[in-house]
């Protein structure tokens, strides 16, 4: 079946989102924080009744992207711009673990089953409370957003997604490009690491016309790629681990999987799985994923 139900929760300004998306990346959220949210907000609406309904996979798009950091004159480097609160009892700052923050506007487009059409505007209205008095996404303060939307879309009919694709803009949508890594691993022998920063390092070059100097900056390959956390996998025995949060489920030890993402404008859609996201669990390799529809 082609046909999509999608909730629309658009432009959602939020401040302060946890920018260190995993150990060693900062910038746009972690793809997890997104369908953690979506998550979340699915069970807050199982609690308030709709115990059928399910959160099948999410998008995420990005009007905005303000990361706080700062670079002054003469600075190699940008620096965190970080908050010490509150202070301590003679006015001083205390001391703090620098935290990466950024301000975003996003839209989000999830994909539902399980309620039926008759009900989609009371669900609609504690979709709306919950944004407005009891959700955080990527850890920030949901500031505003517009008037949440349920809406169906044939992904068989171009037109209808084109229909759609057009609501996101301006905007664009993150989407897994992982294949450029694995071939860069399998074309040259490259460990992950390498690979990676072999895709988002500018290449410069120069060559020599009559008595000027031309340079070039290049890429390796086109398109807007960012490095972007999606998982984690484990890396110890499922167990039960001294003061874990939850005593009746199994803990274990993990790290970030980190891959490339691409930033796409909606509008080159000719399918909503290019870019939405679904949970995926790998039990041979103990991996925890965020991964697109279409891989």
């Amino acid at each position: 079946m082609s046909v999509k139900r999608l909730l629309l929760l658009p432009h959602i300004k939020v401040h302060n989102a946890n920018a260190l998306s995993s150990p060693f990346t900062i910038g746009f959220p972690a793809m997890t924080a997104w369908l953690g949210a979506a998550h979340a907000l699915q069970r807050k609406l199982n609690n308030d009744g709709f115990t059928d309904l399910v959160f099948n996979s999410t998008a995420v798009i990005s009007h905005k992207a303000n990361l706080q950091t700062h670079k002054g004159r003469g600075d190699y480097v940008h620096s965190i711009i970080g908050t010490a609160n509150p202070l301590d009892k003679d006015g001083s700052r205390s001391a703090f673990i620098e935290e990466a923050r950024c301000h975003l506007e996003v839209s989000l487009v999830i994909e539902f089953d399980g309620i039926t059409k008759e009900d989609e505007e009371t669900c609609l209205k504690r979709v709306n409370h919950h944004l407005n008095f009891s959700m955080k996404l990527a850890g920030g303060d949901i500031l505003q957003f517009n008037k949440p939307t349920i809406t169906r879309v044939d992904d068989d009919e171009e037109e209808q997604v084109k229909a759609f694709s057009r609501k996101l803009m301006p905007g664009f949508a993150l989407v897994q490009r992982d294949e450029l890594m694995k071939e860069a691993m399998c074309e040259k022998n490259m460990d992950a690491m390498d690979a990676l920063l072999d895709f988002l390092v500018i290449h410069n070059s120069s060559e020599m016309n009559e008595n000027e100097v031309l340079w070039t900056s290049k890429k390796r390959s086109s398109g807007w790629l960012v490095p972007i956390a999606i998982g984690f996998q484990g890396i110890s025995v499922l167990g039960n681990a001294k003061n874990q949060r939850d005593e009746k489920t199994p803990h274990r030890f993990a790290e970030s999987v980190v891959t490339l993402g691409e930033f796409i404008m909606p509008y080159k859609i000719d399918s909503l799985d290019e870019i939405l996201w679904h949970y995926h669990f790998d039990s041979e390799n103990s991996l925890y994923l965020c991964k697109q529809n279409n891989l």
